[in-house]
C-alpha cells in the first residue's frame, strides 16, 4: 500500500477525533449566512490551512527520521518513540500536570488562541487559511499519532507526502462539520476519549515490535545490518 493511502486512511479513519478537538473551532467560522458556493470556499481555506501545517510537521519531522536512518539509528528511533507513547499513556495526569508548569508552552497555547480569536472577526480569505494555519499547530492526540508514522519513513518525500494525505483524510468530516454546522453531544466526545488512548497504545507496541526486527512479516520484519564501507575524500584509488 502506498504512503499516500496509508496517511489518507489513517486521516479518515482517525477524522471523528477531530470532531471533538477542532469541531469548535470549525463551528466558530463566520460563514452561516454565506452562500453555498462561499462556505465551500471559506471552508477549504481553512483546511487547507491545516493541510499545510501538518505538511510542514511531515517535513520536519521527516528531516529527523532521515537524519536517523542515515546513521543505522531507525531501529533505535521506533523502540523509543513506542516507549515514550506508553509512558505518556500510564503517566497522562502527570506528565500534563507538569507540562501545564512550562511557562514557553503556555505562552505558545495563548499566543496560539489569541491571534485565532481576534482573525475570527475578520472572515477574509487570508484570515480563514491563517485560522487553519494556527490551528494545526494546538495540541492534538491523532496529529501526534500521525507525526509519529511521519518520523518512521527514512524518505522526506515520503514523510511530507504521508502528512499531506492525512490532511486529506481529516478533509470530508471537517467540512461536514465547517458547511453544515454538525454539532456532537458531549457524551459522544466523552466516548472518543476512551477509545483514542487504546488506539495510542496499539501504536505503540507496533513500533516497539517493528524496532526490535522479530522476523514476523509486515508487523516486526527483520533488518538488514550490512553497513556499507563509507570512503572519505582522501581515499586513494
Amino acid at each position: 500500500m502506498s504512503v499516500f493511502y496509508v496517511g489518507f486512511i489513517l486521516g479518515i479513519t482517525g477524522s471523528l477525533h477531530c470532531i471533538g478537538m477542532c469541531g469548535p473551532i470549525a463551528l466558530s467560522i463566520p460563514i452561516q449566512h454565506e452562500s453555498k458556493y462561499l462556505k465551500f470556499w471559506k471552508a477549504f481555506l481553512y483546511n487547507s490551512g491545516r493541510i499545510i501545517t501538518y505538511s510542514f510537521f511531515g517535513l520536519l519531522f521527516g528531516l529527523v527520521g532521515k537524519s536517523f536512518a542515515l546513521f543505522g539509528l531507525q531501529q533505535f528511533l521506533s523502540i523509543t518513540i513506542g516507549v515514550i507513547i506508553l509512558i505518556w499513556l500510564f503517566q497522562f495526569k502527570k506528565i500534563n500536570s507538569l507540562l501545564s508548569k512550562i511557562n514557553f508552552i503556555n505562552n505558545l497555547l495563548f499566543y496560539l488562541r489569541k491571534n485565532i480569536s481576534l482573525l475570527f472577526a475578520n472572515s477574509s480569505n487570508t484570515s480563514l487559511l491563517t485560522i487553519g494555519i494556527l490551528n494545526g499547530f494546538l495540541p492534538c492526540g491523532l496529529v501526534y499519532l500521525a507525526i509519529v508514522g511521519a518520523t518512521s519513513f527514512s524518505s522526506l518525500n515520503n514523510s511530507i507526502l504521508f502528512m499531506f494525505a492525512f490532511g486529506i483524510g481529516t478533509l470530508p468530516i471537517m467540512f461536514l462539520i465547517t458547511i453544515l454546522g454538525v454539532q456532537i453531544k458531549l457524551s459522544f466526545k466523552q466516548h472518543l476519549r476512551k477509545v483514542y488512548p487504546l488506539i495510542l497504545g496499539i501504536m505503540a507496541c507496533v513500533l516497539i515490535l517493528r524496532g526490535m526486527g522479530l522476523g514476523i512479516p509486515y508487523l516486526s520484519p527483520k533488518h538488514d545490518h550490512t553497513h556499507q564501507t563509507i570512503q572519505g575524500c582522501c581515499t586513494k584509488h
